[in-house]
């Protein structure tokens, strides 16, 4: 049997000790498991949707969040409206082109910061019904976290214009103590190392810059967060592209993708899928990469518009299983990906859904339904949906063999190793490394549990096309001969 290994788009064809293909599929040990298709479940916002954000209260209810433009909403699952949730003011907001909202949770509070056009905002989860300017006089922000108990922002206005290369952070357990040198708020300014591009929290801080990545380490009074430059020679060049799984942070540098594990960076798209991304990606929508992490199902993906978008939409995933440093692709629209879980649905919010059980937008069975339910999620057309719908059909290549080196071959049977769903099968073959390969007409499998073909050429390659659904993919045993020579 031929086990379907990892995607290398970067590798040759020719027996690259992989496949060529894995497409709406989720890379694993074994082979590839199914991923699910999109199911909306909001109404519209006003606009294209900048930020996504869930939380979970003490008694484990969650809130979803989310920002346009112009708003901020809070989504109704009752009604499934994204309720307006803004400030006073008409507009509320007015964030730019390439602006986006971030939001992170401190204690009871959603915490939000758009840009340096906008003040940081605060909504609490359990009193408030609307969102209000964040008291102390925060610095406006483009990016926003938490860092032990205190909050850090960084490339930031202060009022006197954008300072791109500055941290600041708010006194400690005090989301509203801006004051520096109280409470042991502080800031500190980075230099010779670029824009900052990306903040992630935790224990300590984790700054991304263009050419270089510095942790804050919390030391106490007078320097209260010593900040080490760990990486110098690269740096992290897509602010969009910046996702967090515990102590690992994932990013996107000028030459590919890298894991930052706190000391250093490690390559994890290098000769596998690094080449063909930024060949495919359309860097003139770079504002509208996003990304998100399953920790759960241990991935993390970024979504971007290739060179394929018809209408500058971002259309298409990239996808990374962290556990076993797999890659994989799925194509389908999505606006802005973000790591969500689910509200729990009462049977009163499914008849807000839907008058009828057979036109609910998921099964009964979908993860959609369940309360805190990790799941990829977004945004599409800027409603709010969830990847929580129907098994995508996905599509897997082998690498290019030969049967016999040097000879002609004719494949005449393939057995195709997968659970669920159905599965036709398809052979390639040319004679040439330089002739375009031609793909024989998809064959069901027969009573026998086979695909029949009768394909010539110096070199082959199988096409698995799975559907229904379908739960795993392993890999396809072929059967074929050498051709005799005159």
């Amino acid at each position: 049997m031929i086990k379907f290994g990892e995607w290398l788009p970067d590798q040759p064809d020719m027996e690259n000790g992989g496949v060529t293909v894995a497409k709406n599929v989720v890379p694993a040990l074994g082979g590839y498991r199914s991923f699910p298709s999109g199911v909306v479940f909001s109404n519209a916002a006003t606009s294209r949707i900048r930020g996504m954000f869930a939380v979970k209260d003490a008694s484990s209810s969650v809130s979803l969040f989310a920002g346009d433009d112009g708003k901020l909403y809070k989504f109704n699952q009752g009604t499934s409206n994204l309720d307006d949730v803004s400030k006073a003011g008409s507009p509320a907001y007015d964030l730019t082109a390439d602006e986006r909202w971030r939001f992170v949770q401190f204690g009871t509070n959603v915490i939000a910061a758009g840009g340096i056009g906008e003040e940081i905002q605060k909504f609490n989860v359990g009193a408030d019904s609307a969102f209000s300017n964040l008291a102390g006089s925060p610095p406006k922000a483009d990016f926003i976290t938490v860092v032990r108990d205190q909050v850090w922002t960084a490339n930031i206005d202060e009022g006197s214009g954008r300072v791109n290369n500055k941290v600041r952070w708010s006194g400690i357990n005090d989301e509203t103590s801006w004051t520096i040198g109280t409470d042991q708020a502080d800031s500190q300014i980075i230099p010779d190392a670029g824009a900052v591009t990306g903040l992630c929290g935790g224990e300590r801080a984790i700054i991304l810059m263009e050419r270089a990545i510095a942790v804050a380490t919390y030391v106490g009074s007078p320097l209260i967060y010593q900040i080490d430059r760990v990486e110098t020679q690269r740096g992290c060049a897509f602010p969009n592209s910046v996702s967090q799984v515990g102590g690992d942070v994932f990013y996107l540098a000028r030459d590919g993708f890298y894991k930052f594990s706190g000391n250093q960076s490690i390559p994890i798209g290098a000769e596998k899928v690094d080449h063909f991304f930024f060949k495919d990606f359309n860097e003139a929508q770079i504002e509208k990469m996003s990304t998100a992490v399953d920790p759960e199902n241990q991935l993390v993906a970024w979504s971007y518009v290739s060179n394929d978008a018809v209408d500058a939409t971002p259309d298409k995933i990239l996808i990374f299983n962290y556990a076993i440093n797999r890659w994989s692709l799925v194509e389908t629209a999505c606006e802005l990906l973000a790591p969500l879980f689910t509200p729990a649905y009462t049977l009163e919010d499914l008849d807000n859904l839907s008058s009828s059980i057979d036109t609910l937008p998921a099964p009964l069975d979908s993860t959609l339904y369940k309360g805190g339910q990790y799941f990829f999620g977004g945004s599409q057309a800027s409603k709010l949906f969830g990847f929580t719908g129907t098994v995508l059909a996905g599509t897997i290549e082998t690498s290019e063999f030969a049967v016999q080196p040097n000879r002609h071959s004719v494949v005449t049977r393939s057995v195709p190793y997968f659970t669920g769903g159905s599965v036709t099968m398809q052979i390639g073959a040319r004679d040439r490394q330089d002739d375009t390969e031609v793909f024989d007409t998809a064959s069901s499998l027969t009573d026998e549990g086979f695909c029949q073909h009768r394909v010539q050429g110096r070199f082959h390659r199988a096409r698995m096309n799975i559907e229904g659904n379908w739960s795993y993919a392993q890999g396809v045993e072929l059967e074929g001969r050498t051709l005799g020579r005159r």
